[in-house]
């Protein structure tokens, strides 16, 4: 599937709860993720390679730990991202075809989630990313076959830009974890 993606680092909490609020729409309870990041050994910035996810999460405590991997290419001239995910029913044989396949591990990300959706295709999330000063935005649209690339990015802006907030990134966690984010930003409505 294809996704577009924007985070914004979250300039006031309180505001946004109260917004989503105000529009009749709740938050999910709090979703713990872990996700041990794996990249192909020759891979690089801005090269457009594929990374594989193993994410471990718990949506109660009532229930054991759910285990998902996820393939993600994001191409860097459109901001596209490829996503294939699917669920794991053994947590240690799959990380273990993932090294055999050549990739190594890279990095750890530990987070609390709360989500609203907004359609069937477009949802929000509340990111507290461990080691990481303050809350993220992120936005995550799933995109139709023929959809303009640029047309969904300027809803996603025009979302932002409702929610209070200034700038954008689209790096990936473990890459604001490694000190790599970059803000831009968001346009002016035009």
């Amino acid at each position: 599937m294809k996704k577009l993606i924007v985070k914004s680092q979250l300039l006031d909490r309180g505001a946004f709860e109260r917004q989503i609020a105000g529009i009749g729409m709740e938050m999910s309870p709090v979703i713990w993720q872990h996700e041990r990041v794996y990249l192909p050994s020759e891979w690089r910035p801005n090269m457009n390679y594929p990374r594989l996810v193993m994410r471990t999460e718990v949506r109660t405590t009532e229930q054991p730990a759910e285990y998902f991997m996820y393939l993600k290419r994001h191409i860097e001239d459109s901001g596209v991202d490829y996503v294939n995910f699917t669920r794991v029913g053994d947590y240690t044989e799959a990380t273990g075809m993932i090294h055999q396949l050549g990739f190594r591990k890279a990095a750890e990300v530990s987070r609390q989630r709360r989500e609203v959706w907004l359609d069937n295709r477009t949802v929000i999330y509340l990111d507290e990313v461990e080691g990481v000063q303050g809350p993220f935005l992120k936005i995550e649209a799933e995109m139709d076959e023929n959809e303009s690339v640029e047309a969904l990015r300027t809803d996603l802006f025009t979302i932002l830009s409702m929610l209070g907030q200034k700038a954008f990134t689209m790096q990936a966690y473990f890459q604001i974890l490694n000190g790599e984010m970059q803000q831009f930003l968001l346009p002016a409505a035009g």
